[in-house]
């Protein structure tokens, strides 16, 4: 029998837990929802979710930053939305801030165009930019997935795994080593999404 891999998801006062949890159980990982830095390092996987703005979410996560960085360098993390950005190194969100740096990169506002609503939401497709990456393994090129964000990522092309289009072409998930993020919200995105946190539990 196949032992349960143990998921640690973030829990740093930021976002929906609750859904991301829910996806993680429908695609068979064992989730705990923690900010403790022990449990975090013991776990197999670390979720790293968020909503909201980059410089509070660094700060709510204040101390556990260490523990993030620490426990990336043997332990597979996912970064989703607000958790994809902080893995970068800055953010140009109100003001200059500083990010985790797990991901070479940094983060900035869509520019204003005509016709155009920011923040992007809603449903769009993903360009798989390379061979297949284990993350994104049975997954259709153009697949649909759920957007809700006013800032984007910019890193190289050896980091980015799939982009999208909205206003401006953008890395829509990234990875380095044992760090992925993704900057739409797979526990939103149907079958597409759930098969993306099947392919995370998979790498554990």
């Amino acid at each position: 029998m196949i032992p349960v891999k143990k998921v640690a998801v973030v829990d740093y006062g930021v976002g929906n837990l609750r859904s991301v949890v829910r996806g993680l159980e429908q695609a068979g990982a064992a989730t705990l929802i923690t900010g403790d830095p022990e449990e975090i390092l013991a776990a197999d996987g670390i979720v790293l979710p968020g909503v909201g703005a980059f410089h509070e979410g660094m700060e709510q996560l204040g101390p556990l930053c260490r523990t993030i960085q620490e426990a990336s360098a043997t332990t597979p993390l996912l970064g989703i939305c607000l958790g994809m950005q902080m893995l970068m190194e800055t953010s140009e969100e109100h003001g200059l801030h500083q990010g985790l740096g797990l991901v070479p990169g940094e983060v900035r506002r869509f520019p204003a165009v005509p016709g155009m609503k920011v923040p992007h939401m809603g449903w769009n497709t993903l360009h798989l930019t390379g061979d297949d990456h284990p993350l994104f393994a049975s997954l259709a090129e153009q697949e649909y997935v759920y957007f809700v964000h006013s800032y984007y990522v910019t890193t190289g092309p050896e980091n980015t795994l799939t982009t999208t289009t909205y206003i401006t072409d953008f890395a829509s998930s990234v990875g380095r080593g044992n760090v992925y993020g993704v900057q739409f919200h797979p526990e939103k995105s149907g079958p597409a999404g759930l098969r993306i946190l099947n392919n995370f539990i998979g790498l554990l």
